[in-house]
């Protein structure tokens, strides 16, 4: 009896065990850990924020860079001879002089941008330009502003003396001020998210 019982022992059958796989998309291992899938969730959405971000950056200041020069444009071809020639009035030079500059500054940038999202390298070390566009962005915005303000009073008064080429282009050169100022305020914001978020520091 005692040797039947040791010659055949039990028959074990092993379980079967479930492999761990992280659901990357969920955020969670189907095994119970969560530290996998939220890591790479978090790492993708942060990529798709910045790439967000900087698309949002280069977008306005392509803007402005073509509000700019129509400004320019129409500003410095409206000379009409005689009374009716920008160069009589400041406020139209100062309009003229600030879209020469918005033109400028926001022509660098986009380049700068532009080659930097394409060959994902950077020609200024991030935390300088996070700085720089920040306040950059708040001066030339300051003066499209400023530029524009002290420029309406004066087409005002002259259009209640009735419209004519000159008052209109001037107007239009105005109004793309105006609208470059829009545009590069934005782009501040955008700027100032960067520092706040530390996306670049």
């Amino acid at each position: 009896m005692a040797d039947t019982e040791y010659s055949n022992p039990p028959k074990v059958t092993p379980q079967s065990t479930t492999p761990v796989t992280a659901d990357i998309e969920g955020g969670t291992d189907r095994g119970g850990g969560e530290g996998t899938g939220n890591g790479v969730s978090n790492i993708v959405r942060r990529w798709k924020r910045e790439d967000l971000v900087k698309r949002g950056s280069l977008t306005s200041r392509v803007l402005c860079f073509l509000f700019s020069f129509i400004a320019f444009i129409l500003m410095a071809s409206n000379n009409h001879g005689g009374y009716f020639n920008f160069t009589n009035f400041s406020e139209y030079k100062y309009v003229l002089a600030i879209a020469i500059l918005s033109w400028l500054y926001t022509g660098v940038q986009s380049f700068r941008q532009i080659y930097e999202l394409y060959t994902s390298k950077q020609i200024i070390p991030w935390k300088t330009t996070a700085m720089a566009d920040f306040a950059l962005d708040q001066i030339v915005a300051y003066l499209l502003i400023s530029a524009a303000s002290s420029a309406v009073p004066l087409s005002n008064g002259m259009r209640l003396n009735g419209d004519n080429i000159f008052t209109d282009t001037s107007a239009a050169a105005i109004a793309m001020e105006f609208f470059a100022f829009f545009s590069l305020a934005l782009s501040a914001l955008i700027s100032g998210y960067k520092i706040s978020d530390r996306l670049y520091i």
